[in-house]
């Protein structure tokens, strides 16, 4: 099951790398970023080894300089086009033996390939959450900013498959943004168990050698170590795919949402919401000439599922084994599954930059359905007490005449509303319909909701603006951190650098 997991794995994550589009290959043609792989990670380990242990005394100061270079000769060769980089302790030793001589060997006092191996896969799985994290700001970012623009837009929303209320559109997009908040809440608190140190810890139980955990964990960017030696290559690290995993799960099923939603509009003869056409966004049918198929919800939704067949992944390998085993660690399955979950942020991004929203026709279906029904009743209960169940029974009772007569709600007589208010409200000694036909009619208006909302959290105009304000500074708050994580790595590493060339040179 491994192998074959593993390599579909791997596949799934070449083909997602190919897909980052022309403009994402310029960008890094222009700026040249380190590979930061396994190899990488190996070398950035040993180098802070040299440093390390030459200062403490644990590495003769007469070899440090040989070893020094000959690691810095290896590093050199592997960044050469078409060069081999090992992702092993056991595969990188040789070439480090080659260009350095067997005293290099010593570098390996208190080391082992488990806590070597657990180090450069928390390493990669942190910056992997970055790149997660980095999309899914991008994404919510063009979900608020369409919300915005779509505040005062008057659509139908659903519940059970079925028209139900009116509402701002733009209410809808936030709370789709609250889901992305929440997929942001959990990759910073999963970094933050991701971002320790299992280095110096060995095998499972540490080692004689008296090493400098701390000051590791510092070169290689880690905010600290694993605490216990045990818990850091045998426990934590076949815990942490599991649940990056489960982030990876709650955004692929939030953006199918979204999806099904719009999919829902393109199953009508005249949707409100449609994607633009051309672009890829859609393609037209090779037998039928007036469809066209929406290719881009299609892909993004196949690719949600995708996503969530990679994110099982873990879960599965890390079942019924002993503690330690490789299973749910592999680094290119974990990646894979990561860039799944960025790849469909990156589809709905573009979804959200494709659409095309007609406001009239959304009015237009609100007014032909009975969707502001349920103010009838909280007008009637707000403004003249009536208990709500009492109108409720009326108001339903309204909209069973309206559809057995296919009457339109801006139609309907209000002599027979008055006459079903006095037959309905015989039950509950109701008398007569206490509001006049315009208050009726203004109350079957479908932006009467929004303009009645007082609750917070609601789509009404003082809400809206509150709420797209918080979600603009929450994302550049987000955007923020991920820069901040970033910028301590890279500033780790360069320190690390600077020390290991004074004595490589």
């Amino acid at each position: 099951m491994t192998t074959s997991w593993l390599s579909r794995a791997a596949a799934i994550a070449v083909a997602i790398s190919c897909l980052h589009g022309a403009s994402a290959r310029a960008q890094a043609a222009a700026a040249p970023q380190p590979q930061r792989d396994e190899f990488f990670w190996l070398g950035e380990i040993n180098k802070a080894t040299t440093v390390i242990n030459t200062e403490q005394g644990l590495l003769d100061r007469s070899v440090a300089p040989r070893i020094a270079a000959g690691l810095a000769k290896v590093l050199e060769d592997g960044r050469q086009p078409g060069a081999k980089r090992p992702s092993t302790v056991i595969t990188f030793e040789p070439m480090l033996i080659r260009a350095a001589g067997v005293e290099a060997t010593l570098l390996h006092a208190g080391r082992s390939s488990q806590d070597m191996h657990a180090t450069y896969r928390a390493a990669i799985m942190r910056d992997n959450l970055l790149a997660l994290a980095a999309q899914l700001d991008t994404t919510a970012g063009t979900l608020v900013g369409l919300a915005e623009r779509h505040a005062q837009t008057m659509v139908p929303n659903y519940t059970n498959g079925v028209a139900a209320q009116a509402n701002s559109y733009g209410h809808y997009l936030l709370g789709h943004a609250a889901g992305l908040e929440r997929a942001a809440q959990r990759i910073r608190e999963t970094y933050a168990r991701v971002d320790r140190s299992p280095m110096g810890t060995t095998v499972l139980n540490g080692t004689s050698w008296p090493l400098d955990r701390k000051r590791m964990a510092d070169y290689l960017g880690f905010a600290g170590v694993v605490e216990n030696a045990y818990d850091a290559a045998q426990i934590s690290s076949a815990e942490y795919p599991v649940e990056v995993g489960g982030i990876v799960t709650t955004i692929a099923l939030q953006a199918g949402s979204f999806v099904e939603d719009v999919m829902t509009q393109y199953a009508q003869s005249r949707p409100w919401i449609l994607l633009q056409e051309g672009g890829g966004n859609t393609y037209v049918s090779s037998a039928m000439p007036q469809k066209r198929n929406p290719g881009l919800l299609n892909n993004a939704r196949s690719h949600a599922s995708t996503a969530i067949t990679l994110a099982m992944g873990p879960v599965w390998q890390a079942h019924n084994i002993p503690p330690g085993m490789a299973d749910a660690k592999d680094v290119k399955a974990n990646a894979a599954m990561v860039e799944s979950g960025t790849r469909v942020l990156r589809e709905w991004d573009r979804i959200l930059k494709a659409l095309v929203i007609d406001p009239q026709r959304a009015l237009e279906e609100l007014n032909s359905d009975w969707t502001a029904s349920q103010e009838l009743a909280d007008t009637l209960m707000r403004e003249h007490g009536v208990p709500f169940r009492a109108g409720h029974h009326f108001a339903s009772e309204v909209v069973e005449y309206a559809k057995a007569n296919n009457i339109r709600p801006s139609e309907f007589p209000y002599a027979q509303a008055q006459r079903i208010y006095r037959e309905a409200g015989k039950e509950y000694n109701l008398g007569e319909l206490p509001i006049g036909e315009a208050a009726f009619r203004a109350t079957l208006d479908p932006s009467a909701i929004v303009k009645h909302r007082a609750t917070q959290g609601g789509p009404q105009q003082a809400e809206m603006a509150r709420m797209l304000g918080a979600a603009r500074q929450r994302i550049v708050e987000n955007q923020a951190w991920v820069k901040s994580r970033r910028a301590a790595i890279d500033a780790a590493l360069a320190r690390l650098d600077r020390d290991f060339r004074r004595l490589s040179n």
